[in-house]
């Protein structure tokens, strides 16, 4: 029998923008030592989630509130923009294939840097779209005017940044921000992949505007406040572009349980600037690590750090030697990135564990 798959998908190869470290422990048959490959935060959640999640239990046979009324509220309280400014969805994965499918037809083409965040290409090529790659500078980083000026020659209907920037942890300021917005051509959507925003220098990010219709911010609670397997993001953007997601979102996508934690964590700010500081110790660690064995470790704004094994083959033996020793972290799929291994930010205990493998893995390096 031949499947009656749409033009589009019949085109389609089946993809997997990240293995799972479930999907690789099955394979190993054991489970890992040390789970630093997924920027998961390693620092839990706050007890206020923890307590919100235990009342809110009783009531898991409830539906969601499909408007995410109180979650909206509150973001908009701590943003300062109005409940229309906001949108609710799957992490910023969901809101990325949401996106992609309301402002792409098939055969229009958006612009990313390449070896970027994969699972925005996972969805452009998987509704029908055509993917325009800029190389990252050198340092390396977007290359902000190489990919404005690439979405102005072609005509792009999506432009996508995340920043600061997986998988290089590199941070484009306000000004960098601020100039593609003005050159970006008036039919073209701007995604301000903003999922690291929480650990990146606050004077530096730019200011929320909400009234350019162009322009989408999206946030996560994945990171900070420990959510990653909650699934909830939200979207920042003018109301005639937020009233766009109405027209096909899944509105009980974001489950009851998760709203209610993700608005829970916005109750305890305290516990956030904890994370942020203890990530910027855990960096520090990384880089005096990557120094004492002569690895450069790339400067970051995130919640991990790419340390520089200088050419693929050394980058995919440390992968592979790092997980056989129970350690999982991962690498950038793309040239030239594909000669750093990302390495989470994990806990004082976490990082004296990885410092330990590391030291003596290199010996069977070269």
């Amino acid at each position: 029998m031949t499947l009656p798959l749409s033009k589009v998908l019949a085109r389609v190869p089946a993809t997997t923008p990240f293995v799972g470290p479930e999907t690789i422990e099955r394979r190993r048959g054991c489970p890992f030592r040390l789970r630093l490959g997924a920027n998961e935060s390693a620092f839990g959640v706050s007890p206020k989630v923890t307590a919100a999640i235990a009342e809110a239990a009783a009531r898991a046979n409830w539906y969601c509130d499909p408007e995410h009324f109180d979650l909206r509220t509150k973001l908009a309280r701590k943003h300062g923009v109005e409940i229309e400014n906001l949108v609710i969805g799957e992490g910023i994965d969901g809101l990325l294939g949401t996106i992609v499918r309301a402002f792409m037809d098939p055969g229009d083409t958006a612009v990313t840097s390449a070896g970027a965040y994969p699972t925005f290409n996972y969805h452009v090529t998987g509704y029908g779209g055509r993917l325009e790659f800029v190389p990252y500078s050198a340092e390396p980083a977007n290359d902000a005017e190489a990919l404005v000026e690439t979405a102005r020659q072609i005509g792009a209907k999506l432009l996508y940044i995340s920043n600061p920037d997986n998988p290089t942890g590199s941070f484009l300021g306000r000004a960098a921000s601020a100039h593609i917005l003005d050159r970006l051509p008036e039919d073209c959507i701007f995604i301000l992949d903003e999922a690291y925003a929480e650990f990146a220098p606050q004077d530096g990010l730019p200011s929320i505007d909400a009234a350019d219709p162009r322009v989408i911010r999206l946030r996560t609670f994945s990171k900070t406040h420990g959510l990653a397997g909650m699934r909830a993001g939200y979207g920042i953007a003018a109301p005639e572009t937020i009233a766009v997601f109405d027209k096909i979102r899944l509105h009980f996508g974001v489950g009851r349980l998760s709203q209610i934690a993700a608005a829970a964590a916005l109750d305890d700010a305290a516990f956030e600037r904890q994370v942020v500081r203890e990530v910027a110790a855990g960096r520090r660690d990384y880089a005096e690590l990557g120094r004492s064995l002569n690895i450069a470790a790339l400067p970051s704004h995130t919640n991990f750090v790419p340390f520089d094994f200088e050419t693929e083959a050394r980058s995919g033996r440390m992968l592979s030697l790092l997980e056989d020793r129970g350690v999982f972290v991962r690498r950038p799929g793309a040239a030239p990135l594909d000669r750093f291994v990302r390495v989470t930010v994990g806990t004082a205990a976490e990082r004296e564990d990885f410092a330990e493998v590391l030291r003596d893995v290199l010996r069977d390096l070269d």
